[in-house]
């Protein structure tokens, strides 16, 4: 099968600092593909390429293709308007806004918006519908965040960290979530958290140090503890039941309301 994307080369700079250096690697047109490496590698610039969102003192070079398209030059607008969904690290909601504002703002003109599907797999945004984004809990806003990209069909979704921060319980009802919707979408991860790879992701891309450091079967990647813990600085010895964090700051209802409104942005650097 033809990959839904094809990476060739690609370089990106930003404020002088070469963060990608010819990365290259597929994703394939049904489940799951992750990308995975140590913090700063280029996780994050890498999904921010594909969607356009280099900052504006950023230089892009190479290929980037979703079918026979090519992405780059393109705005954002208009990839997304063609089926690339994108959901950002940190969530990215508009904190002054509803939940139902926020969701109507995903609305693409010229489709019927699937209200139906969104609620069905997180019915809790339909309960808070008139509640201010910024004074739900940090699971909540990821549900919105997940949310406002499955109101569209898409050809391809691209995920930034979807359980960073969050409380077990959440982790999980977000991973359920994206095992239903990569049935039927193809996703480009990242993820840091290995039971959520191990149980989502077939195909894996490891960077380092803004390169590809290893491609391939992303299970047969976690039962090499060896390679995991030089690619990754981690074991898999926990992949099965990782441990149960902290309740995360994040995860409480008033969270996140200081950086809600950077709605269109990532981080840069990742």
């Amino acid at each position: 099968m033809e990959p839904v994307l094809s990476v060739e080369n690609l370089s990106v700079r930003i404020a002088g600092l070469h963060i990608l250096q010819g990365v290259s690697f597929t994703v394939a047109p049904t489940g799951v593909t992750v990308l995975l490496g140590r913090n700063g590698v280029g996780k994050t610039t890498t999904l921010r390429a594909i969607v356009g969102l280099t900052p504006r003192n950023g230089e892009v070079r190479g290929t980037i293709r979703m079918g026979a398209q090519s992405l780059l030059a393109r705005p954002t607008y208009r990839l997304v308007r063609g089926g690339l969904g994108y959901v950002p690290e940190d969530r990215c909601v508009f904190a002054g806004l509803t939940v139902a504002e926020n969701l109507r703002l995903s609305e693409r003109r010229g489709t019927a918006p699937a209200y139906d599907k969104v609620y069905a797999l997180f019915p809790e945004l339909d309960r808070r519908g008139r509640q201010r984004a910024g004074s739900l809990s940090g699971g909540q806003q990821q549900m919105l965040a997940i949310g406002r990209v499955l109101l569209n069909d898409n050809r391809l979704l691209l995920i930034d960290e979807p359980t960073k921060g969050l409380a077990p319980k959440v982790v999980t009802e977000v991973t359920e979530v994206l095992e239903r919707v990569a049935e039927s979408v193809p996703v480009l991860l990242v993820e840091q958290n290995l039971a959520v790879v191990r149980r989502l992701a077939r195909d894996a891309v490891v960077l380092a140090a803004g390169q590809v450091a290893w491609t391939g079967d992303a299970q047969e990647l976690l039962l090499e503890t060896a390679l995991t813990k030089s690619l990754l600085g981690v074991g898999t010895g926990d992949a099965h039941h990782p441990p149960t964090p902290a309740r995360d700051a994040s995860d409480s209802p008033a969270a996140s309301g200081a950086s809600g409104d950077r709605a269109a942005a990532g981080k840069d650097a990742n």
